[in-house]
């Protein structure tokens, strides 16, 4: 039987779950309500329209209301904002915003795609003209109307997450002065905070101002901003705010409809995206979901899980059986020629999830080192001990770094191992890999940890010893010239070709910690101390990188 379909939200979810369920059943009548002016348009694309990447606004609409129409026979309606559900005689109450009239739609299957919306802190001065935020096309359009305009010279982007890192590069581009205000110790807080580290650094080489550790107190100015007061008191002149603190979920409807809520706040749903209400399904910002490694619940606010989560419910809403089986966060941002991409945990994540897991850094280039252009990228990864399991992986680099997240991404997918790893078969030639790809390198370091052949200490670990006063002798293996360009303090420079000749010269008592540029010379000298009879001996993972990676979080403001 064809079902009437009513979607509440026209963007990722909710466009994914009409064109999914007209692929399923030719008949049923399908219904788009969206509150706004645009359907199925490209929200991660917005910060890189202002930033002038994208040329083209209507590249920004991936398929209109006509398309709609013309090639799926759904009947879309913008400017239609759904007010309240009445489950009880299944109809949504709808706003025309163009006319003012208020109408009531029947459904047989509804489908909620709020989505969500930025978080506005509730400071002084909020109000201002020229405070912002980039979420929709409206929002952009106001936005690059003002930087268009020549009269923004200072920027204060207030968040350091995705679209406040995107921002900050588009309005760079522009010219801009800008400011980076992020009260927690690190951007990204996906990431963990060395990899953070490496993205606030590259920022910085870019003209930024990256303040860290230290939230915005109020606003300041008659009519317009002209300035921000920091809650260190110190104050920031400015023609442009971007609030970008977070989103949160639009639950208004779905409080309203009485459905449940999960332990995360969002929509509890099962794996066929269904509420607690069987005929209305959800899916996007709104919904919880399930993490792939930990089962637990967690609400993911990215684009990927919201048009699969649509997919899937699409299907479902007439007659289809799919299944969304969960997400582990896979993400990935560009910050100038850098890279920086992550999947499945971090390490927070995995000591609350109680999860009993070392770490590995190594550096590879991003292609065959004699071939021309080869650019380093860091490999972080995270394995449970007892199994070897991949949790997580964190890839910072200029190239080649969104192949090798999802190469990690689908070895967690798999459930795969360390030592499945390092016995990848990958593809190679000289101008896209190694013959020991970067991942595959990861793998092999993980898994000699894994096996007992090697033990690791990281930059932040050396950090916290030498911050304790601990009595640690540190080997730099590099070459003499290496080590005056710069050193871990009070190392002792022994170059792995002499290190044969200068055992002596080591202390067997104390704790001995090796490190060269990226890991594999100190792996060398490491084995050729173990095979001496040396005992507590841990390498340097990702060698000096790994050092200069931490250095600066010292005091953790990066």
């Amino acid at each position: 039987m064809s079902e009437k379909v009513v979607v509440i939200g026209g963007v990722a979810a909710g466009a994914s779950a009409a064109a999914k369920a007209r692929r399923t059943d030719e008949f049923s009548k399908i219904i788009i309500f969206e509150r706004g002016p645009y359907v199925s348009f490209a929200n991660c694309g917005l910060p890189y329209y202002l930033g002038g990447e994208i040329k083209e606004r209507d590249e920004l609409f991936l398929v209109t209301p006509e398309r709609f129409k013309e090639r799926f026979n759904i009947d879309v309606f913008v400017n239609h904002e759904v007010v309240k559900i009445h489950r009880d005689r299944k109809t949504v109450e709808v706003i025309n915003h163009n006319s003012g009239e208020r109408f009531e739609e029947s459904y047989t299957k509804l489908m909620i795609a709020t989505g969500g919306i930025p978080v506005r802190p509730p400071l002084e001065g909020a109000d201002l003209k020229n405070i912002h935020s980039l979420w929709t096309v409206p929002d952009v359009d106001a936005v690059k109307t003002l930087v268009d305009s020549g009269r923004v010279k200072h920027a204060v982007i207030m968040g350091g997450g995705f679209v406040g890192i995107e921002t900050a590069e588009a309005l760079l581009q522009k010219g801009i002065q800008v400011t980076i205000v992020e009260k927690g110790n690190q951007l990204l807080s996906p990431w963990d905070p060395e990899m953070a580290g490496l993205v606030a650094q590259q920022l910085r080489r870019m003209g930024a101002n990256v303040r860290l550790g230290v939230g915005i107190r109020r606003f300041l100015g008659a009519k317009t901003v002209e300035a921000v007061e920091l809650m260190d008191s110190t104050s920031l002149p400015v023609d442009l705010v971007i609030i970008s603190a977070g989103v949160q979920p639009e639950l208004d409807l779905v409080v309203g409809a009485g459905l449940e809520l999960g332990v995360t706040g969002g929509v509890l749903v099962n794996s066929r995206m269904q509420t607690s209400d069987p005929d209305i399904y959800a899916g996007g910002d709104i919904v919880e979901s399930t993490h792939f490694i930990t089962g637990q619940k967690v609400r993911v606010p990215l684009a990927g899980p919201a048009n699969k989560q649509g997919r899937v419910a699409g299907a479902n809403m007439v007659g289809g059986n799919m299944e969304f089986r969960g997400v582990i966060n896979t993400s990935i941002i560009k910050v100038g020629p850098m890279t920086a991409a992550r999947t499945g945990l971090n390490e927070k994540e995995a000591r609350e999830a109680g999860l009993d897991y070392y770490t590995t850094f190594t550096v590879s280039p991003d292609h065959a080192g004699y071939y021309p252009g080869a650019e380093p990228m860091i490999v972080k990864l995270i394995v449970e001990k007892l199994s070897g399991r991949l949790l997580g992986g964190q890839v910072v680099g200029t190239r080649g770094i969104d192949k090798r997240i999802d190469i990690l991404a689908t070895a967690i997918y798999g459930k795969m191992t360390v030592f499945d790893l390092e016995n990848l078969d990958l593809a190679y030639a000289p101008p896209f890999s190694s013959a020991k790809d970067p991942c595959i390198m990861a793998g092999f370091v993980a898994a000699n940890v894994a096996r007992g052949e090697l033990q690791t200490v990281t930059g932040m670990e050396v950090l916290e010893r030498l911050a304790e006063g601990r009595d640690v002798q540190i080997l730099d293996v590099r070459t003499p010239d290496e080590y005056t360009r710069g050193h871990i303090p009070g190392a002792v420079n022994i170059p792995v070709d002499q290190f044969r000749n200068r055992l002596h010269e080591i202390d067997k008592t104390k704790e001995k910690i090796l490190y060269c540029g990226i890991g594999y010379r100190s792996y060398l000298a490491y084995k050729i101390l173990e095979h001496h009879g040396f005992k507590n001996i841990k390498n340097l993972g990702a060698g000096y990188h790994g050092w200069k990676m931490v250095e600066g979080l010292r005091n953790r403001k990066q």
